[in-house]
């Protein structure tokens, strides 16, 4: 994938901006993805993940901090580039805390804006149109790109719902997460199934690439927390 062919959420109760900054994306190259209100702007951000969210903080529903801190909650690190009208530099000072890789304020100047996003996406993808390298850990090789996984040189199959918790893990070493916490995040924003969904799906991923699944060394049981994992 190149910069100019990822997606781009933008979260923006102003329509004109919206369709204005939209439209100029998509001349850019991107693909867009649009929301009016914070809960959508969420909820999109954690089922669609997006390359890049544009977010505006004064929005319907829940605020663009709120959005901001939900998503980083929910172990999301998709680069966030803010568009505000609060420009004071405690808001800018809040903003970067809570996870924002950028901050704009409004009224802002298109190309600059264009511009910055281009930034963030460099910084964040500096392997841009160039393949990554594979992610590694034990015997088990994945490319995240050609979402493919071998172990031990030996391909390994797996459903779109295990390479995506998988993917997760990998995103995330080290980090314990609650049932809770990696059915949004794998699963999405608007699942709905029960929490025990998850150890079914760990059993598998150990099965997979554990040496041993019954004394597991890279998919862990946080005991009364839920789930983490170790390279």
């Amino acid at each position: 994938m190149t910069e100019k062919t990822r997606r781009i959420l933008v979260v923006e109760d102003d329509l004109s901006i919206l369709t204005g900054l939209s439209m100029n994306l998509r001349f850019e190259g991107y693909e867009v993805l649009q929301a009016q209100d914070g809960r959508t702007g969420l909820a999109r951000a954690l089922d669609d993940a997006p390359d890049l969210m544009v977010l505006d903080l004064m929005l319907p529903e829940m605020n663009g901090y709120e959005v901001l801190k939900e998503l980083r909650q929910r172990g999301r690190d998709t680069p966030v580039v803010v568009l505000s009208a609060k420009g004071m530099e405690t808001d800018k000072i809040l903003g970067l805390n809570l996870g924002a890789d950028d901050y704009v304020v409004k009224p802002f100047g298109l190309q600059e804006l264009l511009a910055r996003i281009k930034a963030v996406l460099r910084r964040r993808y500096p392997t841009a149109g160039a393949a990554a390298a594979p992610v590694t850990f034990g015997d088990v090789s994945v490319d995240m790109a050609a979402r493919t996984v071998s172990r031990d040189g030996k391909p390994v199959e797996l459903t779109a719902q295990e390479f995506k918790l998988l993917a997760h893990f990998l995103a995330h070493p080290g980090r314990t997460f609650t049932r809770e916490e990696l059915l949004s995040g794998a699963w999405g924003y608007h699942y709905e199934g029960s929490a025990r969904t998850v150890d079914n799906f760990m059993r598998q991923l150990r099965l997979k690439f554990e040496p041993d699944p019954e004394e597991p060394r890279h998919f862990l049981t946080v005991r009364g927390l839920g789930y983490r994992f170790e390279r």
